[in-house]
Protein backbone atom coordinates (compact mmCIF):
# COMPACT_ATOMS: atom_id res chain seq x y z
CA UNK A 1 0.00 0.00 0.00
CA UNK A 2 2.80 2.42 0.89
CA UNK A 3 4.63 1.58 -2.34
CA UNK A 4 1.48 2.08 -4.41
CA UNK A 5 0.88 5.46 -2.78
CA UNK A 6 4.48 6.44 -3.52
CA UNK A 7 4.14 5.61 -7.22
CA UNK A 8 0.79 7.41 -7.41
CA UNK A 9 2.30 10.54 -5.80
CA UNK A 10 5.16 10.48 -8.28
CA UNK A 11 2.69 10.29 -11.15
CA UNK A 12 0.58 13.12 -9.70
CA UNK A 13 3.66 15.31 -9.35
CA UNK A 14 4.71 14.74 -12.97
CA UNK A 15 1.15 15.32 -14.16
CA UNK A 16 0.92 18.66 -12.34
CA UNK A 17 4.36 19.80 -13.53
CA UNK A 18 3.63 18.92 -17.17
CA UNK A 19 0.21 20.57 -16.95
CA UNK A 20 1.70 23.80 -15.63
CA UNK A 21 4.30 23.82 -18.39
CA UNK A 22 1.65 23.41 -21.07
CA UNK A 23 -0.59 26.05 -19.47
CA UNK A 24 2.31 28.52 -19.70
CA UNK A 25 2.98 27.59 -23.33
CA UNK A 26 -0.68 27.85 -24.29
CA UNK A 27 -0.99 31.18 -22.51
CA UNK A 28 1.97 32.69 -24.38
CA UNK A 29 0.69 31.45 -27.74
CA UNK A 30 -2.83 32.68 -27.03
CA UNK A 31 -1.51 36.01 -25.77
CA UNK A 32 0.25 36.64 -29.08
CA UNK A 33 -2.88 35.63 -30.99
CA UNK A 34 -5.14 37.98 -28.99
CA UNK A 35 -2.74 40.90 -29.46
CA UNK A 36 -2.62 40.22 -33.20
CA UNK A 37 -6.39 39.84 -33.47
CA UNK A 38 -7.42 42.91 -31.50
CA UNK A 39 -4.51 45.24 -32.21
CA UNK A 40 -6.82 47.64 -34.06
CA UNK A 41 -9.54 47.57 -31.38
CA UNK A 42 -7.53 49.25 -28.62
CA UNK A 43 -7.03 46.11 -26.53
CA UNK A 44 -3.94 46.55 -24.39
CA UNK A 45 -1.57 44.03 -22.89
CA UNK A 46 -3.75 43.52 -19.81
CA UNK A 47 -6.89 43.00 -21.88
CA UNK A 48 -5.11 40.54 -24.16
CA UNK A 49 -3.86 38.63 -21.11
CA UNK A 50 -7.39 38.41 -19.75
CA UNK A 51 -8.75 37.15 -23.07
CA UNK A 52 -5.91 34.63 -23.35
CA UNK A 53 -6.53 33.33 -19.83
CA UNK A 54 -10.21 32.79 -20.65
CA UNK A 55 -9.56 31.13 -23.98
CA UNK A 56 -6.83 28.64 -22.99
CA UNK A 57 -9.07 26.65 -20.64
CA UNK A 58 -10.82 24.88 -23.51
CA UNK A 59 -7.53 24.07 -25.27
CA UNK A 60 -5.97 22.80 -22.05
CA UNK A 61 -9.00 20.66 -21.26
CA UNK A 62 -8.96 19.06 -24.71
CA UNK A 63 -5.30 17.97 -24.44
CA UNK A 64 -5.51 16.55 -20.90
CA UNK A 65 -5.39 12.94 -22.20
CA UNK A 66 -2.14 13.67 -24.05
CA UNK A 67 -0.69 15.26 -20.92
CA UNK A 68 -1.61 12.08 -19.07
CA UNK A 69 0.42 9.89 -21.43
CA UNK A 70 3.37 12.30 -21.07
CA UNK A 71 3.10 12.08 -17.28
CA UNK A 72 3.03 8.29 -17.52
CA UNK A 73 6.12 8.27 -19.72
CA UNK A 74 7.94 10.60 -17.34
CA UNK A 75 7.00 8.44 -14.36
CA UNK A 76 8.21 5.13 -15.74
CA UNK A 77 11.35 6.69 -17.23
CA UNK A 78 12.28 8.14 -13.85
CA UNK A 79 11.64 4.83 -12.09
CA UNK A 80 13.77 3.06 -14.68
CA UNK A 81 16.67 5.52 -14.54
CA UNK A 82 16.86 5.45 -10.74
CA UNK A 83 16.64 1.63 -10.78
CA UNK A 84 13.57 1.88 -8.54
CA UNK A 85 11.64 -0.14 -11.11
CA UNK A 86 14.13 -2.99 -10.73
CA UNK A 87 13.82 -2.83 -6.95
CA UNK A 88 10.02 -2.83 -7.12
CA UNK A 89 10.03 -5.87 -9.39
CA UNK A 90 12.55 -7.60 -7.15
CA UNK A 91 10.14 -7.17 -4.26
CA UNK A 92 7.72 -9.43 -6.09
CA UNK A 93 5.36 -6.89 -7.62
CA UNK A 94 4.06 -7.63 -11.08
CA UNK A 95 3.83 -5.09 -13.86
CA UNK A 96 0.06 -4.94 -13.51
CA UNK A 97 0.29 -4.05 -9.82
CA UNK A 98 2.85 -1.35 -10.58
CA UNK A 99 0.71 0.32 -13.21
CA UNK A 100 -2.51 0.10 -11.17
CA UNK A 101 -1.72 2.96 -8.76
CA UNK A 102 -0.87 5.60 -11.43
CA UNK A 103 -3.88 4.42 -13.46
CA UNK A 104 -6.14 4.97 -10.45
CA UNK A 105 -4.55 8.40 -9.96
CA UNK A 106 -5.31 9.18 -13.62
CA UNK A 107 -8.94 8.12 -13.08
CA UNK A 108 -9.16 10.49 -10.10
CA UNK A 109 -7.70 13.33 -12.19
CA UNK A 110 -10.24 12.49 -14.91
CA UNK A 111 -13.15 12.61 -12.47
CA UNK A 112 -11.95 15.95 -11.08
CA UNK A 113 -11.51 17.38 -14.57
CA UNK A 114 -15.07 16.42 -15.55
CA UNK A 115 -16.60 17.57 -12.26
CA UNK A 116 -14.68 20.85 -11.86
CA UNK A 117 -12.74 21.79 -14.98
CA UNK A 118 -15.57 21.06 -17.42
CA UNK A 119 -17.97 23.63 -15.87
CA UNK A 120 -15.06 26.07 -15.62
CA UNK A 121 -14.36 25.65 -19.34
CA UNK A 122 -18.02 26.28 -20.16
CA UNK A 123 -18.08 29.44 -18.03
CA UNK A 124 -14.82 30.87 -19.38
CA UNK A 125 -15.80 30.07 -22.97
CA UNK A 126 -19.06 31.98 -22.57
CA UNK A 127 -17.24 34.87 -20.88
CA UNK A 128 -14.67 34.98 -23.68
CA UNK A 129 -17.37 35.01 -26.37
CA UNK A 130 -19.19 37.83 -24.58
CA UNK A 131 -16.01 39.91 -24.27
CA UNK A 132 -15.13 39.37 -27.92
CA UNK A 133 -18.67 40.35 -28.94
CA UNK A 134 -18.40 43.57 -26.92
CA UNK A 135 -15.02 44.38 -28.44
CA UNK A 136 -16.12 43.75 -31.99
CA UNK A 137 -19.61 45.22 -31.31
CA UNK A 138 -21.15 43.39 -34.21
CA UNK A 139 -24.29 42.23 -32.42
CA UNK A 140 -23.99 38.70 -33.76
CA UNK A 141 -26.34 35.79 -33.57
CA UNK A 142 -27.29 34.19 -30.27
CA UNK A 143 -29.26 31.00 -29.86
CA UNK A 144 -30.56 29.43 -26.68
CA UNK A 145 -33.24 27.35 -25.05
CA UNK A 146 -35.72 28.03 -22.30
CA UNK A 147 -37.51 25.24 -20.53
CA UNK A 148 -39.61 24.45 -23.59
CA UNK A 149 -38.93 27.35 -25.94
CA UNK A 150 -36.45 28.37 -28.62
CA UNK A 151 -34.80 31.79 -28.43
CA UNK A 152 -32.74 33.40 -31.19
CA UNK A 153 -31.19 36.80 -31.69
CA UNK A 154 -30.01 38.08 -35.04
CA UNK A 155 -28.68 41.27 -36.51
CA UNK A 156 -30.91 43.13 -38.95
CA UNK A 157 -30.12 45.61 -41.69
CA UNK A 158 -32.75 46.98 -44.06
CA UNK A 159 -33.77 50.13 -45.93
CA UNK A 160 -36.95 51.87 -44.78
CA UNK A 161 -39.47 53.41 -47.23
CA UNK A 162 -37.67 56.76 -46.97
CA UNK A 163 -34.47 55.15 -48.26
CA UNK A 164 -32.70 55.24 -44.89
CA UNK A 165 -30.48 52.33 -43.86
CA UNK A 166 -31.67 50.94 -40.51
CA UNK A 167 -29.50 48.70 -38.34
CA UNK A 168 -30.98 46.80 -35.43
CA UNK A 169 -31.61 43.45 -33.88
CA UNK A 170 -34.43 40.93 -33.87
CA UNK A 171 -35.18 38.71 -30.88
CA UNK A 172 -37.13 35.61 -31.86
CA UNK A 173 -39.07 33.33 -29.54
CA UNK A 174 -40.82 30.16 -30.65
CA UNK A 175 -42.65 27.42 -28.78
CA UNK A 176 -40.90 24.76 -30.82
CA UNK A 177 -38.91 24.17 -34.00
CA UNK A 178 -38.58 21.55 -36.71
CA UNK A 179 -35.71 19.03 -36.46
CA UNK A 180 -33.79 20.76 -39.27
CA UNK A 181 -34.11 24.13 -37.48
CA UNK A 182 -35.66 25.88 -40.49
CA UNK A 183 -39.26 26.11 -39.26
CA UNK A 184 -40.49 27.80 -36.09
CA UNK A 185 -43.99 27.43 -34.67
CA UNK A 186 -45.92 30.10 -32.74
CA UNK A 187 -43.06 32.52 -33.23
CA UNK A 188 -42.70 36.09 -32.01
CA UNK A 189 -40.29 38.57 -33.67
CA UNK A 190 -39.29 41.69 -31.69
CA UNK A 191 -37.45 44.41 -33.67
CA UNK A 192 -35.26 46.94 -31.85
CA UNK A 193 -32.86 49.66 -32.94
CA UNK A 194 -30.14 51.43 -30.92
CA UNK A 195 -31.84 54.79 -31.45
CA UNK A 196 -35.48 53.95 -30.71
CA UNK A 197 -35.41 50.75 -28.68
CA UNK A 198 -38.15 48.21 -29.45
CA UNK A 199 -40.03 49.44 -32.51
CA UNK A 200 -42.08 46.52 -33.76
CA UNK A 201 -43.49 43.08 -33.07
CA UNK A 202 -44.70 40.31 -35.32
CA UNK A 203 -46.51 37.16 -34.19
CA UNK A 204 -46.66 34.31 -36.71
CA UNK A 205 -48.22 30.88 -36.59
CA UNK A 206 -45.33 29.51 -38.67
CA UNK A 207 -41.96 31.03 -39.64
CA UNK A 208 -39.87 29.30 -42.32
CA UNK A 209 -36.24 30.09 -43.08
CA UNK A 210 -35.14 30.15 -46.72
CA UNK A 211 -33.26 32.36 -49.17
CA UNK A 212 -31.93 34.72 -46.49
CA UNK A 213 -35.40 35.53 -45.13
CA UNK A 214 -37.88 34.41 -42.53
CA UNK A 215 -41.17 33.76 -44.32
CA UNK A 216 -43.99 34.31 -41.81
CA UNK A 217 -47.54 32.94 -42.22
CA UNK A 218 -50.70 34.15 -40.45
CA UNK A 219 -49.00 37.24 -39.07
CA UNK A 220 -50.14 40.02 -36.78
CA UNK A 221 -47.97 43.17 -36.79
CA UNK A 222 -47.72 45.82 -34.08
CA UNK A 223 -45.86 49.16 -34.51
CA UNK A 224 -44.54 49.58 -30.97
CA UNK A 225 -43.16 53.08 -31.55
CA UNK A 226 -46.67 54.57 -31.45
CA UNK A 227 -48.83 55.60 -28.49
CA UNK A 228 -51.44 52.86 -28.99
CA UNK A 229 -49.97 49.96 -31.00
CA UNK A 230 -53.14 47.84 -30.84
CA UNK A 231 -55.21 50.39 -32.77
CA UNK A 232 -52.68 50.35 -35.60
CA UNK A 233 -52.02 46.61 -35.53
CA UNK A 234 -52.73 44.73 -38.72
CA UNK A 235 -53.08 41.10 -39.69
CA UNK A 236 -51.55 39.86 -42.92
CA UNK A 237 -51.31 36.46 -44.54
CA UNK A 238 -47.55 36.58 -45.11
CA UNK A 239 -44.63 38.73 -44.07
CA UNK A 240 -40.86 38.56 -44.62
CA UNK A 241 -37.98 39.41 -42.29
CA UNK A 242 -34.45 39.50 -43.76
CA UNK A 243 -31.83 37.47 -41.92
CA UNK A 244 -28.24 36.32 -42.16
CA UNK A 245 -29.04 33.13 -40.27
CA UNK A 246 -28.87 29.77 -42.01
CA UNK A 247 -29.97 26.33 -40.88
CA UNK A 248 -26.31 25.38 -40.37
CA UNK A 249 -25.61 28.40 -38.19
CA UNK A 250 -28.68 27.72 -36.05
CA UNK A 251 -27.71 24.08 -35.59
CA UNK A 252 -24.13 25.10 -34.79
CA UNK A 253 -25.47 27.47 -32.16
CA UNK A 254 -27.15 24.54 -30.47
CA UNK A 255 -24.25 22.26 -31.38
CA UNK A 256 -21.58 23.37 -28.93
CA UNK A 257 -21.95 20.83 -26.17
CA UNK A 258 -18.63 21.89 -24.63
CA UNK A 259 -20.23 25.26 -23.83
CA UNK A 260 -22.73 23.54 -21.52
CA UNK A 261 -21.52 22.52 -18.04
CA UNK A 262 -21.41 18.76 -17.57
CA UNK A 263 -23.93 18.81 -14.72
CA UNK A 264 -26.44 20.73 -16.85
CA UNK A 265 -26.14 18.55 -19.96
CA UNK A 266 -29.00 16.12 -19.16
CA UNK A 267 -31.47 18.97 -18.67
CA UNK A 268 -30.13 20.79 -21.73
CA UNK A 269 -30.57 17.64 -23.83
CA UNK A 270 -34.18 17.37 -22.66
CA UNK A 271 -34.75 21.01 -23.56
CA UNK A 272 -33.32 20.50 -27.05
CA UNK A 273 -35.54 17.53 -27.72
CA UNK A 274 -38.66 19.24 -26.38
CA UNK A 275 -37.92 22.15 -28.72
CA UNK A 276 -37.75 19.74 -31.66
CA UNK A 277 -33.96 19.76 -32.19
CA UNK A 278 -31.68 16.77 -32.39
CA UNK A 279 -29.53 16.32 -29.28
CA UNK A 280 -27.25 13.71 -30.86
CA UNK A 281 -24.07 15.77 -30.52
CA UNK A 282 -24.81 16.55 -26.89
CA UNK A 283 -25.53 12.91 -26.09
CA UNK A 284 -22.23 11.89 -27.67
CA UNK A 285 -20.36 14.57 -25.73
CA UNK A 286 -22.02 13.51 -22.49
CA UNK A 287 -20.94 9.90 -22.98
CA UNK A 288 -17.40 10.99 -23.90
CA UNK A 289 -17.16 13.06 -20.74
CA UNK A 290 -18.36 10.10 -18.69
CA UNK A 291 -15.63 7.98 -20.30
CA UNK A 292 -12.87 10.59 -19.85
CA UNK A 293 -11.49 9.05 -16.60
CA UNK A 294 -11.18 5.67 -18.38
CA UNK A 295 -9.47 7.39 -21.31
CA UNK A 296 -6.87 8.95 -19.01
CA UNK A 297 -6.26 5.59 -17.34
CA UNK A 298 -5.80 4.06 -20.80
CA UNK A 299 -3.11 6.64 -21.55
CA UNK A 300 -1.18 5.60 -18.44
CA UNK A 301 -1.37 1.91 -19.35
CA UNK A 302 -0.21 2.69 -22.90
CA UNK A 303 2.78 4.58 -21.48
CA UNK A 304 3.56 1.60 -19.23
CA UNK A 305 3.58 -0.85 -22.15
CA UNK A 306 6.49 0.96 -23.79
CA UNK A 307 8.44 2.54 -20.93
CA UNK A 308 7.99 0.28 -17.90
CA UNK A 309 11.25 -1.53 -18.52
CA UNK A 310 15.00 -1.08 -18.16
CA UNK A 311 16.13 1.02 -21.13
CA UNK A 312 19.37 2.47 -22.40
CA UNK A 313 20.56 4.43 -25.46
CA UNK A 314 18.59 4.65 -28.68
CA UNK A 315 16.07 2.07 -27.54
CA UNK A 316 14.78 4.51 -24.95
CA UNK A 317 14.07 7.21 -27.52
CA UNK A 318 12.29 4.82 -29.87
CA UNK A 319 10.07 3.45 -27.10
CA UNK A 320 9.22 6.91 -25.77
CA UNK A 321 8.22 8.10 -29.23
CA UNK A 322 6.21 4.92 -29.76
CA UNK A 323 4.33 5.47 -26.49
CA UNK A 324 3.49 9.06 -27.37
CA UNK A 325 2.51 8.07 -30.93
CA UNK A 326 0.10 5.45 -29.58
CA UNK A 327 -1.40 8.08 -27.30
CA UNK A 328 -1.93 10.39 -30.29
CA UNK A 329 -3.49 7.52 -32.26
CA UNK A 330 -5.94 6.86 -29.42
CA UNK A 331 -6.69 10.59 -29.25
CA UNK A 332 -7.36 10.60 -33.00
CA UNK A 333 -9.56 7.50 -32.82
CA UNK A 334 -11.57 9.10 -30.03
CA UNK A 335 -12.17 12.20 -32.14
CA UNK A 336 -13.12 10.04 -35.13
CA UNK A 337 -15.59 8.12 -32.96
CA UNK A 338 -17.06 11.46 -31.87
CA UNK A 339 -17.59 12.48 -35.50
CA UNK A 340 -19.25 9.15 -36.27
CA UNK A 341 -21.45 9.55 -33.21
CA UNK A 342 -22.38 13.13 -34.12
CA UNK A 343 -23.43 11.95 -37.58
CA UNK A 344 -25.55 9.18 -36.08
CA UNK A 345 -23.48 6.38 -37.61
CA UNK A 346 -22.84 4.78 -34.20
CA UNK A 347 -24.69 5.07 -30.86
CA UNK A 348 -23.48 7.76 -28.42
CA UNK A 349 -22.46 5.21 -25.79
CA UNK A 350 -20.32 3.34 -28.33
CA UNK A 351 -18.69 6.57 -29.50
CA UNK A 352 -17.81 7.56 -25.96
CA UNK A 353 -16.72 4.27 -24.42
CA UNK A 354 -15.36 2.11 -27.23
CA UNK A 355 -12.00 3.87 -27.87
CA UNK A 356 -10.76 3.99 -24.23
CA UNK A 357 -12.14 0.54 -23.42
CA UNK A 358 -10.49 -1.09 -26.45
CA UNK A 359 -7.23 0.76 -25.68
CA UNK A 360 -7.23 -0.44 -22.07
CA UNK A 361 -7.87 -4.05 -23.10
CA UNK A 362 -5.14 -4.04 -25.75
CA UNK A 363 -2.65 -2.35 -23.41
CA UNK A 364 -3.38 -4.81 -20.59
CA UNK A 365 -2.96 -7.68 -23.05
CA UNK A 366 0.41 -6.28 -24.14
CA UNK A 367 1.51 -5.88 -20.51
CA UNK A 368 0.56 -9.47 -19.71
CA UNK A 369 2.45 -10.64 -22.78
CA UNK A 370 5.55 -8.76 -21.63
CA UNK A 371 5.22 -10.20 -18.14
CA UNK A 372 5.04 -13.74 -19.50
CA UNK A 373 8.03 -13.04 -21.70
Amino acid sequence: MILSAYVARRFARYFIIISLIFVAILFLIEMVEQIRRFADDGVGLTGAAGLAALNITASFYSILPLLTVLAGIALFLSLSRSSELIAIRASGRSGMRIVTSPAIAAVIFGILSVAILNPLVAATTKKYDDMVARIEAHGGDTIGLGDSEVWLRQGLRYTDPQGKDVTGQVVIRANRASPDATTLYDATFMLSTPESGVTGRADARVARLSDGKWHLDDVKLWPLDTENPETQAQSVATFEVPTELTAERIRDGFGRPDAVPFWQLPGYIDGLERAGFSAQRHRVWFQMELARPLLMAAMVVIAAVFTMRHMRGRQMGVLVLSAFACGIVLFFLRNMAQVLGDNGDIPPSLAGWAPPLVAVLFAIGALLQLEDG
